[in-house]
């Protein structure tokens, strides 16, 4: 029904959008409150495995059918929904959101896109064979600082940038620690086996949820995975580059430990520095790219003063150019040329990239409202598979690294982080350590697949 038949301040029903959250405790209860403040969004379903998690998203959407089980939703309320946001754990990003667009629903998935590197290419191609509109959890991705950055950037005014480098304050969660012990009953309000989803069958264990499970490979990502995909997104976005071509790491020394107490190869470790280089996509050389996390920081750079900000609590990045510097806060915020006093020396550019007032959430939601192909996304799954792929990139150094010869309880003699991956983009392989393809592709256990 056209508007004008409803009269001024009423929205026909092709103008709504009826959304259906997919973990909706913790990040996925703010995201599910941040799409509900356009007018033109129904929440219509909800779905969590843990139903302490799910009181306050219940409460705040009454009307809403609820499930334990997304696959459970999908299958009852398809004819009722047009979007899905996903926000669960890592372990379950790809499964659940492959299986909304394979419905043809519209999906809003949290960073980092996918687990690992080869579930993030399967998404990027869904995105396309199913034509549905889509969007990662990368605020920072419309944002108005990583356009200024990018617009300084292509102006020349620090030159070709030859490296860049990342950082952040995580984990804020434990990381290098032992595996948990113990023997604890589920919580009646929790389906264990459904919030383990394709990860191996292990006994509950409180340490895992509902927060520690970043820290943990089997469902999380790390310092890396839970904060690259914004940190690392003007990087990405401002830089001609897709595929680094070879990775290398070095992680905080735990080795003491590991051999006292046993190896802690299932968590991941405190703190990491992460070594990318990619080749540039114009033919002019490579790009650099450095990450630190664990409170690890570059070396500060001597065009900033001793009383100047280096990024801010949470991270940060540097450009280095032929030129000159460019440093941003997280999310690519408040960018500033090097020294600072250059942003009143210089003329800035002219703004000549679009904006996006309305913001990551409603973007996305305008975006589906309008159709695949009409509408614009900052992070479409075009972008943010490459993009997820890359940044996973550095966790197949690091937990090759942290491979355990099974004969020993040390360290794997034949990586000990002392040589570098070699990474085959296209064929989704590293080169000269087979080991660490393990780690491309996980094995789903009985009841899961992903595929197209």
């Amino acid at each position: 029904m056209p508007r004008h038949v409803l009269g001024n301040g009423y929205i026909a029903p092709s103008d709504k959008l009826n959304i259906a959250g997919i973990g909706v405790g913790g990040k996925g209860e703010s995201d599910l409150a941040e799409f509900a403040k356009s007018p033109n969004v129904n929440i219509v379903a909800l779905c969590d495995v843990d139903d302490r998690q799910a009181v306050k998203s219940r409460e705040r959407f009454p009307k809403a059918n609820y499930y334990k089980d997304f696959r459970e939703m999908l299958a009852k309320e398809k004819n009722n929904i047009d979007a899905v946001s996903v926000s669960t754990p890592d372990n379950t990003h790809a499964v659940a959101t492959l299986a909304a667009m394979q419905l043809g629903k519209h999906v809003y998935t949290q960073k980092p896109l996918t687990h690992d590197i080869y579930e993030a290419r399967i998404l990027a191609q869904a995105a396309k064979k199913y034509k549905v509109v889509t969007q990662m959890g990368n605020q920072g991705g419309s944002g108005d600082g990583v356009r200024k950055a990018k617009e300084i950037v292509d102006a020349g005014l620090i030159g070709d940038v030859q490296e860049a480098h990342a950082w952040t304050n995580r984990p804020v969660w434990p990381q290098g620690i032992a595996t948990p012990q113990g023997q604890f009953d589920t919580p009646k309000e929790l389906d264990w086996d459904l919030w383990l989803g394709p990860a191996k069958k292990i006994d509950y264990n409180p340490a895992y949820l509902p927060f520690n499970w970043r820290g943990w490979w089997a469902f999380g990502t790390g310092a890396l995975g839970d904060m690259a995909c914004h940190i690392m997104d003007p990087i990405y976005r401002i830089l001609p580059i897709d595929y680094p071509d070879s990775a290398e790491c070095s992680v905080a020394n735990i080795w003491k430990d590991m051999w006292a107490e046993g190896n802690y190869i299932d968590s991941c470790p405190p703190s990491s520095i992460i070594h990318l280089n990619y080749p540039r996509k114009d033919g002019k050389g490579n790009i650099k790219v450095s990450w630190h996390d664990g409170g690890l920081l570059p070396q500060r750079p001597d065009e900033l003063l001793p009383e100047e900000e280096f990024g801010n609590w949470d991270g940060g990045v540097l450009l280095v150019g032929t030129k000159g510097k460019l440093l941003m806060d997280c999310y690519g915020a408040n960018p500033r040329l090097l020294p600072t006093k250059l942003m009143k020396e210089k003329t800035m550019p002219k703004e000549t990239i679009k904006r996006v007032p309305e913001g990551h959430y409603r973007q996305w939601v305008n975006a589906c409202i309008a159709g695949y192909g009409k509408g614009e996304t900052s992070s479409p799954f075009e972008y943010a598979g490459p993009f997820t792929e890359s940044i996973l990139m550095g966790n197949l150094a690091i937990r090759s690294w942290m491979m355990v010869n099974p004969n020993l309880k040390g360290w794997n003699d034949k990586y000990l982080g002392r040589k570098k991956l070699l990474w085959d983009a296209k064929n989704m392989k590293v080169t000269n350590f087979d080991e660490a393809n393990q780690f491309v592709k996980r094995d789903y256990r009985e009841g899961w697949k992903l595929e197209l």
